[in-house]
């Protein structure tokens, strides 16, 4: 059995994906080959030569993968800040561009004790996980209204408790509910939220249209119809001195930012843009005011 070199592997690999029109195909590539090998990306250079069988496997999911099915699919969990959650088929796979929001929260409770949390329209968990992972202080409560989405989040949760996490409090419910955690009025110090928000009729790419539900995607004709309910919860949720990060399409932060300060009890509004410069999520403080 004749070893081969490990990086032809990935360049004909990164070659197909290129093909099939994958975005980040050196990328994916790689990190199909270090899933495979079971070892970090950062470490497949001290991997020069495999044998026939990796290369096959590597192969077989690239197939997969020139095929759009998405590549946390094929190795079964999504990465936020420091924590991972798994991921599969009926649940939005989570975004990097969400830790900027995440992290905007996490500065956000510098200083403030005992933190309560509150994560609207929570999918795999991934944000109140990833909260409670890095404030095991906080109180963390995530609502979901899918039952498979609600599923995979009950999943995350006991994983990540039982490897020694602070365990978040699910619920199943609407974030549009104009009810929703009303025991919670006045009390939350960070609400998150990153909900459906892609305008009805929009072109997206195949992995979204054939494996993101739908209901997790699209969100009315301007994509907004999650967010205007989501910043009302927001609003009554607050304590003063509370923050709301809320994501969205990169078209819609100007609307976004109209529909905080239209509330007079949110203030310092403002939009944030991820790493390529586009707009992608916004925030606001909840004043004293009544």
């Amino acid at each position: 059995m004749t070893r081969q070199p490990l990086r032809l592997a990935i360049l004909e690999a990164e070659r197909i994906l290129g093909t099939a029109g994958v975005a980040s195909p050196r990328v994916d590539a790689e990190l199909i080959a270090a899933h495979v090998l079971g070892v970090e990306r950062t470490r497949l250079p001290m991997v020069p030569l495999v044998d026939p069988p990796v290369v096959d496997a590597i192969g077989q999911l690239v197939a997969q993968r020139a095929k759009r099915v998405p590549l946390q699919h094929l190795t079964g969990w999504a990465a936020m800040g420091r924590i991972s959650v798994g991921v599969g088929p009926g649940v939005f796979v989570p975004r990097p561009e969400t830790e900027l929001l995440l992290a905007w929260g996490l500065t956000l409770l510098t200083g403030v004790r005992d933190p309560v949390v509150v994560d609207l329209c929570t999918g795999t968990g991934v944000l109140a996980l990833a909260m409670a992972g890095e404030r095991p202080d906080a109180v963390v409560h995530a609502v979901e209204l899918d039952s498979v989405a609600l599923a995979w989040a009950r999943q995350n949760a006991e994983l990540r408790a039982q490897g020694g996490d602070t365990p978040i409090r699910l619920y199943a419910g609407d974030a549009t509910d104009p009810a929703v955690l009303s025991d919670l009025d006045g009390a939350v110090d960070l609400v998150l939220c990153n909900p459906p928000y892609v305008p009805e009729g929009t072109e997206v790419p195949p992995e979204v249209a054939e494996h993101d539900p739908a209901m997790a995607v699209f969100s009315g004709p301007d994509g907004l119809d999650v967010i205007r309910p989501v910043i009302a919860a927001a609003a009554r949720l607050l304590r003063p001195g509370g923050g709301l990060a809320i994501e969205h399409d990169d078209t819609q932060g100007y609307r976004v930012t109209e529909l905080l300060a239209a509330r007079r009890v949110l203030t310092d509004v403002r939009d944030h843009t991820d790493l390529a410069g586009r707009s992608r999520f916004s925030t606001a403080l909840r004043t004293a005011a009544a």
